[in-house]
């Protein structure tokens, strides 16, 4: 794991609606590192992805990525976004999907063929994206976020409705695309797995509590698995609040 970080966030506050929905976070995202966003709906996990995207109004603080604000132009083909809602044209079929976002970055049409073998839908590749199911649809929506050679990638709850054997196959490619120096921040409310993460950002109520990795959260509250661990860590915190 690579200790310099692509993006860094210093402050930051989110409102909607008039009610905060991130407090302030300070966080850093190093390269070669996946950091799992862990905690339950709601705490704003998706929200702070959207802040690194560039795509979400912040009532304060910063965001930067390889140095640059968080949205700038030039940082829009240095960023994979892969959002909970598919983002794929239902009347086209996965290929034609993958071909016009291939084009909209003016990249080869050899990414096509790649990027599909990675998220397992080769064999779907003519078919159209209203017909998909819902794990195939996320994995579409995956593949087009896996196109180029992002530095960062934003997955949001990637894994949701996939089966075992599909969900063990994509965590081998984060590794795989870990191990290549990009900076993966993958969200999920499945506390197994945290354990698949190199650093951990535990949310809750859209404050930080806690961001090490998986074996030092378990050993610093005495918790055989992570889950425990943040049990504890939100235990502790309400009752100091008392």
């Amino acid at each position: 794991m690579d200790d310099t970080a692509l993006v860094t966030v210093r402050g930051l506050r989110v409102v909607r609606g008039g009610r905060a929905v991130l407090h302030g976070l300070d966080c850093d995202f190093p390269s070669g590192a996946i950091t799992g966003l862990i905690g339950p709906s709601g705490c704003g996990k998706s929200t702070l992805m959207r802040a690194v995207a560039g795509v979400q109004i912040i009532a304060g603080g910063a965001v930067t990525v390889e140095g640059k604000p968080a949205g700038s132009p030039e940082l829009r083909r240095r960023i994979g976004y892969a959002t909970q809602s598919p983002a794929v044209y239902g009347d086209m079929s996965v290929r034609e999907n993958l071909k016009y976002f291939a084009a909209v970055q003016s990249l080869d049409a050899s990414e096509i063929g790649r990027v599909l073998e990675d998220v397992g839908l080769s064999s779907a590749a003519n078919q159209l994206a209203a017909e998909l199911s819902g794990g195939q649809l996320a994995r579409a929506s995956l593949a087009v976020a896996l196109l180029g050679r992002h530095r960062v990638l934003l997955l949001d709850e990637p894994t949701v409705g996939l089966d075992p054997v599909l969900r063990q196959n994509l965590w081998e490619l984060f590794r795989k695309l870990a191990h290549e120096g990009r900076t993966l921040l993958i969200s999920s409310h499945v506390m197994d797995e945290a354990e698949r993460c190199d650093r951990l950002l535990l949310m809750r109520d859209g404050a930080i509590v806690a961001l090490d990795t998986p074996e030092n959260l378990r050993r610093s509250t005495g918790a055989e698995t992570v889950e425990q661990a943040f049990l504890h860590l939100v235990e502790k915190q309400e009752a100091s609040a008392r």
